[in-house]
């Protein structure tokens, strides 16, 4: 018997292909700035960092990842 690691899953390949072809829709950007609001209130970095992140891709769209 051959071991092959890690075993190829071809619904984990559909699924990354199905997400490659949609967008995802953001919250508006007020939503995500009271968000960024009540994270810094609470002094919580991680949410911070995410709803920053959050913030700059919902206002520009334009930029792409790499």
């Amino acid at each position: 018997m051959t071991a092959k690691w890690p075993i190829p899953r071809p619904t984990e390949h559909a699924a990354l292909r199905a997400c490659d072809r949609s967008t995802r829709r953001l919250p508006p950007v007020p939503a995500l700035m009271a968000a960024l609001v009540e994270a810094v209130d609470r002094h919580d970095r991680e949410g911070i960092c995410l709803a920053s992140h959050r913030v700059v891709r919902a206002a520009a769209p334009e930029v792409v990842q790499p």
